[in-house]
């Protein structure tokens, strides 16, 4: 008796899909990818990443409303973006957990988890984790930093302890911005991010 294969098809390809790592981060010294592409903001309005920019650049960083991690970050992370916005770095937050829109990290969620934060900044939705797929991301929360010319400079943690805010030895987004803003060369352009994985729909 001949066995039909063909239904498990698309069942193994999604698996397989689902266990793919994203091992293909943006490269240092890569342009802003898709500038001008419109997101949903939580402000109600759609933007660009070529509208979200600013005179000495653009901070992009994933994050989300659910992972332990962010939540933990959460005052270093507006820390950081405070600091950016005071040097003239536009700032963007992306959610690209597409497969938790119904568990915590919806549009309305969103809304309330950046009024709840005091989000001044932008915090978009990253339909179908289109942006997380484009810049290789894999972390929540994740940093890109982009000098005046759109050119990546930095990517990776906001500092070197996830844990603990008082064990902190370097902050490594902040001193990349002091560098970049100075036109130094950054010492450190890579570091490791860790948090949750980004939720993804395959």
């Amino acid at each position: 008796m001949k066995k039909i294969l063909i239904p498990a098809l698309p069942v193994l390809t999604a698996l397989m899909l689902a266990l793919k790592p994203i091992d293909n981060p943006l490269p240092i010294g890569a342009p802003i990818p898709n500038p001008e592409l419109k997101m949903k903001n939580i402000d109600g309005s759609d933007i660009s990443f070529k509208e979200a920019m600013n005179k000495n650049g653009l901070l992009v960083m994933f994050s989300c409303n659910t992972c332990p991690v962010v939540k933990g970050y959460q005052p270093r992370c507006n820390e950081i973006c405070k600091y950016a916005i005071s040097n003239q770095i536009g700032v963007i937050l992306l959610n690209s957990n597409e497969a938790y829109r119904k568990n915590g990290d919806s549009f309305d969620d969103m809304k309330a988890y950046g009024h709840n934060n005091n989000y001044t900044w932008s915090y978009v939705v990253d339909k179908n984790s289109e942006m997380a797929n484009v810049f290789g991301a894999t972390r929540t929360p994740e940093c890109f930093l982009f000098n005046k010319d759109g050119k990546l400079v930095y990517h990776g943690a906001i500092d070197n302890n996830s844990n603990s805010e008082e064990q902190v030895t370097r902050k490594h987004l902040a001193i990349a911005i002091d560098e970049m803003i100075a036109g130094k060369e950054i010492l450190v352009t890579e570091t490791r991010s860790v948090g949750c994985s980004i939720k993804r729909n395959f």
